[in-house]
């Protein structure tokens, strides 16, 4: 739980030091593998060439934001 945690904290410091112009994209899964597999899926469906995941919430499911990049 607690390598969740910093995982986030990093991911918040790291979105609030850059900017993004793209498609946003959102999942929601169980696990972290399992909403970043879902990102990745909509990132492949939209022709991105890659993303950047921008925000991660855990509770009693995890949520994900990302920027496509094309």
């Amino acid at each position: 739980m607690k390598s969740i945690k910093t995982f986030v904290a990093v991911i918040a410091l790291a979105t609030s030091f850059a900017s993004f112009a793209g498609q946003t994209v959102t999942a929601s899964s169980t696990t972290m593998d399992g909403a970043e597999a879902k990102i990745a899926a909509q990132a492949q469906e939209a022709g991105a060439s890659s993303y950047k995941i921008t925000q991660a919430f855990t509770g009693n499911r995890v949520h994900m934001t990302a920027e496509l990049n094309k």
